[in-house]
């Protein structure tokens, strides 16, 4: 069997207003939209090979186990230049000892929950470029 390589990735969180749920990462987070997929599905560039979609195909979960987690290079500015679009955070950025991370959480779409993350861990990987 040939071995495949994985060169981009795409998540979908779902929602019943499409038209709220890209306002959200489009102006809240300042995501820039890569694809409108027939009005059903707007799809958003998070990082040069990285997506994040917002759909109506399907009902979105009353309390999705997930968390979706933006890294980024400063969770302080992330903090304030998102504090200052509109998004409610849980709280301010904190560090996790126990994982060696600087983050905050926050909510917006549905009930998906969303951090911006600094690892402060020196072995995660750099991004690549």
């Amino acid at each position: 069997m040939a071995p495949f390589t994985i060169t981009q990735q795409v998540t979908f969180l779902y929602t019943t207003d499409l038209a709220s749920g890209s306002a959200f990462l489009r102006d809240k987070v300042g995501l820039k939209l890569a694809l409108n997929q027939f009005d059903l599905c707007h799809i958003y560039q998070a990082a040069p090979n990285a997506f994040l979609g917002v759909c109506t195909n399907r009902p979105p979960a009353d309390d999705p186990a997930v968390t979706y987690s933006f890294v980024v290079s400063d969770a302080d500015a992330a903090y304030e230049t998102l504090k200052a679009r509109g998004v409610e955070f849980e709280a301010p950025p904190q560090l996790s000892e126990r994982f060696n991370v600087y983050s905050a959480f926050f909510r917006g779409l549905e009930s998906y929950r969303f951090e911006i993350q600094e690892f402060r861990d020196p072995s995660w990987p750099k991004p690549i470029g």
